[in-house]
């Protein structure tokens, strides 16, 4: 999940955390240059450690690379696709994807996959209905792939694919990239997506938690914030930083006790401000540990195969080559913190020239922005 930022402009970003085939051209003259599946005759509209707890959880997997994900080890950077994660959602979006055929024809096989129009809901809301998780999510998974599309279709643009050497994505936009990448097909990506949305629901719907994003202190401030607020809830109203989304900006997670002490002691440790964000639950930590069960047998039933190029991970900002590595962090990304603001840092260190911020909204253009006030982004909207 995405969450709030603000912009020079003094203007708050919501963003609660805020594909293909493995060659590196994958192209189809007028219908799908992403996902080569996409024949005409197959288109009939069918860093940070924590103490054990409640919300504590860890990742045996994916603290030290495997020895697979070699190949991707010293990667380099010139240009970054990122993808938007949940909250990025907003009322009309996709509306400029149909008059590209090739993105206009993703939501159509969306339709098939989802059971309802997702474009509808996408152009025309209302808005409590794209907010919630089981739709939010596959219509920014769909929408940014669209934005792909748009991207090709300008002058330039397939050149501008082809020169990509690296992507992520924040929370649920790392699906969208692994697809981009071409680890697993648009639809098999797009059940996945509609799969962790229900999951995640149905977690959150199991227990009481919330989320609340904190302005204006460092990750060592919030965390002893956290600390304090921890003090006086019990083991299962905890509460521990969600995401690291960028300097001054961090999302708490946990029990709905433990997030309204953090509000309470947030201004004693010169915080800016917080805002309780509209997600559905304690995203990011084991508040969400129903969901996983159900993630890992729907990757363990799907064909993922060593991404064209490296996708970084959320849990541990590294890239993997390995399926299984990557079946594994998928799982447990909903239960563990994401690292966008360490992924980002790497991106910048490792000399990043130029990204592009595909699907709604601008908040990924606005972190990289407050990170390196120089850096050249270009957002692509469908």
């Amino acid at each position: 999940m995405q969450a709030f930022i603000h912009n020079s402009h003094s203007r708050i970003l919501h963003n609660p955390f805020s594909l293909s085939a493995m060659s590196s051209s994958l192209t189809l003259p007028s219908i799908s240059p992403i996902f080569p599946h996409l024949t005409p005759s197959s288109l009939s509209l069918k860093n940070h450690h924590f103490p054990r707890s409640r919300v504590f959880a860890t990742l045996s997997t994916g603290s030290q690379p495997s020895i697979h994900d070699a190949s991707f080890l010293d990667y380099k950077v010139s240009n970054a696709f990122l993808f938007p994660g949940q909250g990025a959602q907003a009322i009309g979006m996709g509306k400029e994807a149909q008059n590209v055929p090739s993105a206009a024809i993703l939501y159509k096989k969306a339709n098939e996959i989802l059971g309802f129009d997702l474009l509808d809901v996408c152009i025309n809301g209302p808005k409590e209905k794209l907010n919630s998780t089981v739709i939010s999510q596959p219509a920014l998974y769909v929408t940014s792939l669209a934005a792909v599309e748009l991207l090709r279709a300008r002058e330039g643009g397939e050149q501008i694919i082809d020169s990509v050497d690296v992507t992520c994505g924040l929370s649920l936009g790392e699906y969208t990239a692994l697809a981009f990448a071409g680890a697993f097909s648009f639809e098999d990506g797009l059940k996945l997506v509609k799969l962790r949305g229900e999951a995640m629901q149905d977690a959150a719907d199991a227990t009481s938690g919330a989320m609340v994003s904190v302005v204006g202190l460092d990750s060592e401030k919030v965390q002893q914030l956290c600390d304090a607020a921890n003090q006086e809830v019990s083991e299962a109203e905890k509460v521990q930083i969600a995401n690291y989304l960028c300097p001054g900006n961090y999302a708490v997670s946990g029990g709905i006790k433990g997030i309204e002490a953090v509000e309470a002691k947030a201004k004693s440790f010169k915080a800016r401000m917080t805002v309780r964000l509209a997600v559905a639950g304690a995203f990011h930590t084991s508040f969400m540990e129903p969901a996983v069960s159900r993630l890992e047998a729907a990757l363990a039933s799907t064909d993922i195969r060593t991404p064209r190029i490296p996708v970084i991970s959320n849990v541990n900002a590294q890239p993997h080559t390995d399926p299984d590595t990557i079946k594994k962090i998928l799982a447990r990304q909903v239960t563990s913190p994401v690292q966008w603001e360490t992924t980002v840092k790497t991106l910048l260190s490792k000399g990043l020239k130029k990204s592009y911020e595909l699907g709604p909204g601008k908040v990924i253009a606005g972190i990289v922005k407050r990170m390196d006030k120089g850096a050249d982004i270009e957002n692509i909207v469908a």
